[in-house]
């Protein structure tokens, strides 16, 4: 099976700053670094719970450090933090995962790197389903939860931060279908009330080049936006058979499985083209009207997990304006990762490989270097650190700062464009807002000892969905 891993570039985004393994990812990245000390007594200092020690979390966390003021050799880290507001101590005092090697893994990468940053001795590590709730209740109110799991446990984790008075950082995706969808609502405007800060993991709308040409677009100089087309095309995320002997529900969180399967991470085209699908929807300023696609798997296929391997989607706005989605995850076929925009007067290219800045306008519908009319100024953070500079910057400032109703009407648009490929129907937004869809209602519930949500036939495949047949909405 494939690995998810980011290849590296100039400027390292959280996924690159672990491996998943728990190796150190970031030390060349990173030389040089000096680490201020940080004291326990002082009261400004922001603690971090991380749930979920994976890359993904890992990388937060080092974003997190960052953004309170890791010092690099020429001291811009501290310059970049003092200008956010977001400069102060920062802390990591609790850590929480399903497994233990993951969790032991992650403390001691994260403790090499970042020194006595980290505080999560033993007596602040938990493992299994509810150490979530454990973690959280390690941090005062106004610090941060770090919610890294898989989506099919996003909302769980959110309802309780927020129930604690806790701030929240959040990855994507948010959840995996409609009904999680309502919950993740539900806990934002419950954290609004509070005033309680949430950042989401949809970093490219802090990128200064991705912001530089959104304005463009909205003072005219694309005329009106037709059309988008985003693609996100690889070699593929085969999973092998389940083993039988083994704990089912264990072995489909463990890790390299969860977005092989619809109730625990929405999917594997959710997982990777949740990013390009909000860009969509940001370019547009608008949530689509309906959704319609096709989508399979190539003759021959042994892959058993519930994914499709081709999916495409063509998304309808109020104006009639269209964005078409395309993910394919098919061996020894062209592969191509960018978001493009078609204005009457111009075309442009929003994104690019592994999400890159390479955001410019064209002289006209020719998608070509030579073509090229206007570049952005050359980002100096990355769209992963300024997202986590935002977030602490308001909790410093006590800014009003909450994500949680763009993200989730992102992943409710994801949501509703697989749908309309694995139900072979057009889904309107009012039948996503609308439905109360899970695909786990006992999710909350779950423990070591429970049935997996979905079962392996005797051949140790899971179900893919069926086109006339499958219901998601």
């Amino acid at each position: 099976m494939k690995a998810m891993d980011i290849q590296p570039n100039p400027h390292p985004s959280r996924r690159e700053f672990l491996k998943t393994t728990g190796k150190i990812a970031a030390v060349s990245a990173l030389a040089g670094v000096a680490l201020p000390r940080v004291h326990a007594g002082e009261s400004n200092t922001i603690q971090l719970a991380l749930i979920g020690c994976g890359g993904r979390g890992c990388g937060a966390v080092g974003n997190a450090m960052s953004a309170g003021g890791l010092v690099l050799g020429d001291d811009a880290g501290t310059k970049r933090a003092l200008e956010s507001g977001a400069g102060g101590p920062v802390k990591l005092v609790a850590m929480a995962d399903l497994r233990q090697d993951r969790l032991d893994q992650a403390h001691a990468s994260l403790s090499a790197l970042l020194q006595d940053r980290v505080d999560a001795p033993q007596d602040r590590r938990f493992q299994g389903f509810t150490a979530y709730r454990h973690a959280i209740d390690c941090l005062r109110p106004g610090d941060v939860a770090i919610l890294a799991t898989h989506a099919g446990f996003r909302a769980t984790h959110l309802e309780y931060a927020v129930s604690k008075g806790v701030n929240v950082f959040m990855e994507k995706d948010f959840a995996a279908d409609p009904g999680g969808i309502k919950r993740i609502l539900r806990a934002g405007e419950a954290a609004e009330k509070k005033n309680l800060k949430i950042g989401t993991g949809l970093m490219a709308r802090h990128s200064s080049a991705r912001q530089a040409l959104i304005q463009r677009i909205r003072d005219g100089a694309m005329g009106e936006v037709q059309l988008v087309r985003a693609y996100r095309m690889d070699s593929g995320y085969y999973m092998a058979p389940f083993p039988k002997g083994e704990n089912e529900l264990l072995w489909q969180l463990s890790p390299g499985h969860p977005f092989q399967f619809m109730w625990s991470s929405g999917g594997i085209f959710i997982e990777l083209m949740i990013h390009q699908i909000d860009e969509c929807f940001w370019i547009k300023d608008a949530w689509p009207v309906a959704a319609h696609g096709v989508g399979g798997r190539f003759a021959g296929s042994a892959d058993s997990s519930q994914n499709l391997d081709s999916y495409s989607i063509e998304y309808t706005f109020a104006d009639g304006a269209k964005a078409l989605v395309t993910g394919r995850y098919i061996p020894g076929c062209r592969e191509d990762f960018a978001t493009y925009i078609h204005g009457t007067r111009c075309a442009a290219k929003f994104s690019g490989n592994i999400h890159a800045p390479t955001s410019w306008l064209y002289k006209d519908q020719r998608i070509e270097p030579a073509n090229i009319a206007w570049k952005p100024e050359k980002e100096t953070v990355n769209p992963w650190q300024a997202e986590w500079d935002a977030l602490l910057g308001a909790i410093r400032q006590d800014r009003p700062y909450n994500e949680t109703k763009r993200a989730a009407y992102s992943n409710l648009g994801a949501i509703m464009g697989r749908a309309a490929v694995h139900t072979g129907k057009i889904i309107t937004w009012e039948d996503a807002l609308a439905s109360d869809f899970q695909f786990c209602a006992n999710v909350d519930a779950l423990n070591e000892h429970s049935p997996a949500p979905v079962q392996a036939d005797a051949q140790g495949r899971y179900p893919a969905p069926i086109p006339g047949k499958t219901v998601e909405i």
